[in-house]
């Protein structure tokens, strides 16, 4: 919805501001500038990146239109998991997790908790560590160095397509550029012709150079950022996952070990510290 909304005001700024300084809308159609700019910079997208990176961008931006999907509902829904997990550790030991973890689909406590289950990967995470606590060969310090090496790459992954997008940014105003210098080459081979010739190719030259940077730093830069956005919303959850984890296999009880997942989530999401007891007793 940013997005969009964003899109909508930028433009309208713009425009708005250049009709009531009395420029002409019919000025700045220039498709043929337009083809230059946005098509040499795909191309240049294209060139540099493998085709999953190229996916992955494509689809960061359309999840864009769609509201965050990391929100203080999923998050209490995930703290209540950790809360349910840890509870019948404490209470049948490790190993009656083991049918949770091999199919939660099938699970009485996973099917509680829905958008966990949709969350395939931060799922397989949550299981993946539970097979090794079951498993019983690694302490919490080699689980947690563990969990560091798997989030370091899952972030570089992450941030493959927002490079890619910021990079198409970054080339923007260079092809305004080059369309503005072939634009003036027009210009120059016709310059023995009328003044209003002359103008008109002069005009769409400069168009050039404006629709390069206004795309680079109105458009598609912001969109690299708000897709940063969107990467540490989703880290943030993976950090709450280990955090839960750690915190029991260092001894502490499940209530206290997802209150410090409680603890390194945003302001904006964080339940209140009743607000989760209250939460996870109902899901118990």
């Amino acid at each position: 919805m940013n997005l969009i909304v964003g899109t909508i005001i930028m433009f309208g700024c713009v425009l708005g501001g250049y009709v009531l300084h009395h420029g002409k809308l019919a000025a700045l159609w220039q498709p043929t500038e337009l083809i230059i700019i946005a098509g040499g910079a795909f191309g240049a997208f294209f060139i540099a990146h493998p085709m999953t990176v190229i996916k992955q961008a494509f689809g960061g931006v359309m999840s864009l239109l769609k509201p965050p999907a990391y929100t203080k509902a999923k998050y209490m829904e995930l703290l209540a998991l950790m809360y349910s997990l840890f509870t019948k550790i404490r209470k049948d030991g490790l190993i009656a997790l083991e049918a949770d973890i091999e199919d939660p689909e099938k699970s009485a406590i996973f099917s509680q908790f829905p958008s966990v289950l949709a969350d395939h990967h931060a799922l397989d995470f949550i299981c993946d560590y539970f097979r090794l606590m079951v498993g019983g060969s690694m302490n919490a310090f080699e689980i947690e160095n563990l969990m560091d090496v798997e989030l370091e790459t899952h972030h570089e992954e992450s941030h493959k397509p927002i490079g890619a997008v910021q990079g198409a940014s970054d080339a923007l105003p260079a092809f305004g550029i080059v369309a503005a210098v072939l634009g003036v080459v027009i210009t120059m081979a016709a310059i023995g012709g009328p003044p209003e010739v002359l103008g008109k190719n002069v005009g769409a030259a400069l168009v050039g150079t404006m629709l390069g940077i206004l795309l680079s730093y109105g458009l598609v830069g912001p969109i690299a950022t708000s897709l940063n956005h969107r990467s540490e919303g989703e880290a943030k959850y993976y950090t709450c996952i280990k955090t839960c984890i750690i915190a029991y296999l260092n001894g502490y009880a499940p209530q206290v070990a997802v209150e410090f997942g409680r603890k390194v989530l945003p302001s904006e999401v964080r339940p209140g510290f009743l607000e989760l007891e209250e939460h996870v007793k109902q899901k118990k």
